[in-house]
């Protein structure tokens, strides 16, 4: 007996060794994911003026529509890609993922070779066929990043990493991840469209270095041992048939995927859309630029702290957070200050990581599943900015537009106070 419970403390210590590593590879690929989501985000006004200068009034609907169709993947995928991780593995679904974003960043370079295509007409606008292909290219990036961060998420909570929580390591990975998102503003306005007025065709060479990029890390990560942090405590791999209860019986969960579209939703509403607002308000395209940096830059800075609140809980962080975020939302509305709406980057920094650790939190073998279903609230971030698109082009003005994210701030208020405790047995 004593030989039997020396190896299983010796099997559980390698364990615990072995995840430190997997776990840095999973904040590297946050890096990637982080950086790829937000250049997609900042391609909404340059291609704005390269393709849609014909579009009439629907200039901000169809700008808007980039970022729509690119977290539409999220849904799509959210569920297929939980299937795979209990049927194929973590490491098999995150090869998947990538192969998948390789081909999504090839779509959308396309989008440059077929600049030359004939227009569609939509009623009185007239929108170039480079566009719709570069809408899939944005979709099946969507997809992409739902089939990585449905692997990665619940990876980073539920690993064993020494003198760590799962908020905390999320906020590690969340702080590469703004690193990226930090970047990628730059990266867009002043390396690919910088200094000249935008153009489809300069897409080609940056998005193929970025394929290349990935499908090397790809080829590494299949050199890599993976282990799952996802098995049961005694070691032993959980069999999803044997998993009869409805993940949405779980109301903490259920009200989670509300929180995650809500909050997405607000995050991206705010970093991408301020842009089209200082673009139409006259704010040039320099300072512009400059917010969307310090916004995501902001969240970088908020993710770092964040890493040291692990005795601050979860549900504690997000009513705060929340709280001073639908302030100054309200503030830069009525106000029309954009550098208001800047600072909410701060606050959105550690929500992901809050709202994702308790809307998994006690789901044991169920976790997997959650995860997936965390990954069909990302859809806020296709909803909610493309809503505001299409009601700035109704009003003619983007200022009320920001309601709708003093209503997502006001729900995350909610689920802090209410929404996160579990009807667990």
């Amino acid at each position: 007996m004593s030989e039997t419970i020396e190896k299983t403390i010796v099997k559980d210590v390698q364990t615990k060794k072995n995840n430190t590593g997997p776990f840095l590879i999973m904040v590297g690929l946050m890096f990637i994911v982080g950086f790829l989501t937000v250049v997609n985000q900042q391609f909404q006004a340059p291609l704005q003026e390269a393709l849609l200068s014909e579009a009439g009034a629907l200039q901000n609907t169809l700008a808007t529509f980039i970022t729509f169709a690119f977290f539409m993947g999220y849904p799509t995928m959210g569920n297929i890609a939980s299937s795979w991780v209990d049927n194929k593995g973590h490491k098999a679904t995150l090869i998947r993922g990538l192969i998948m974003l390789v081909a999504a960043l090839g779509i959308e370079a396309l989008s440059a070779k077929f600049a030359d295509l004939p227009s569609v007409a939509i009623g009185e606008s007239s929108v170039p066929q480079a566009f719709f292909i570069f809408l899939v290219g944005s979709y099946a990036l969507g997809c992409a990043m739902a089939v990585l961060q449905t692997v990665i998420n619940p990876f980073i909570a539920v690993c064993v990493v020494p003198g760590t929580s799962s908020v905390t390591r999320l906020s590690i990975a969340g702080a590469l991840n703004s690193i990226g998102t930090t970047i990628a503003p730059i990266f867009v306005a002043s390396i690919i469209f910088g200094g000249v007025a935008p153009e489809v065709a300069q897409i080609l060479l940056p998005l193929s270095i970025l394929m290349v990029i990935i499908a090397v890390v790809a080829g590494v990560l299949g050199k890599i041992d993976l282990p799952n942090p996802m098995a049961s405590e005694d070691g032993e791999e959980v069999d999803p048939s044997t998993l009869t209860k409805s993940i949405w019986s779980f109301k903490h969960l259920t009200l989670g995927v509300i929180a995650i579209f809500v909050y997405v939703g607000a995050e991206v509403a705010v970093g991408s859309n301020i842009v089209l607002h200082a673009k139409q308000i006259g704010i040039p395209k320099e300072t512009y630029a400059f917010m969307a940096t310090l916004y995501w830059g902001s969240m970088l800075v908020g993710r770092l702290c964040g890493s040291f609140l692990a005795k601050i809980p979860g549900q504690t962080q997000l009513l705060v957070t929340a709280g001073i975020a639908l302030v100054l939302t309200v503030a830069g509305m009525l106000t029309q200050q954009l550098w208001l709406l800047v600072g909410i980057g701060l606050m959105h920094s550690i929500m992901w990581g809050a709202i994702f650790a308790l809307a998994i939190d006690k789901l044991g073998p169920y976790t997997a599943k959650g995860s997936g279903a965390l990954m069909i609230g990302v859809a806020g971030g296709a909803i909610l900015p493309w809503l505001q698109g299409v009601s700035a082009d109704a009003l003619g003005d983007w200022q009320m537009t920001w309601t709708i994210v003093i209503i997502c701030e006001a729900y995350l208020i909610y689920y802090a106070l209410v929404g996160y405790k579990h009807n667990l047995d």
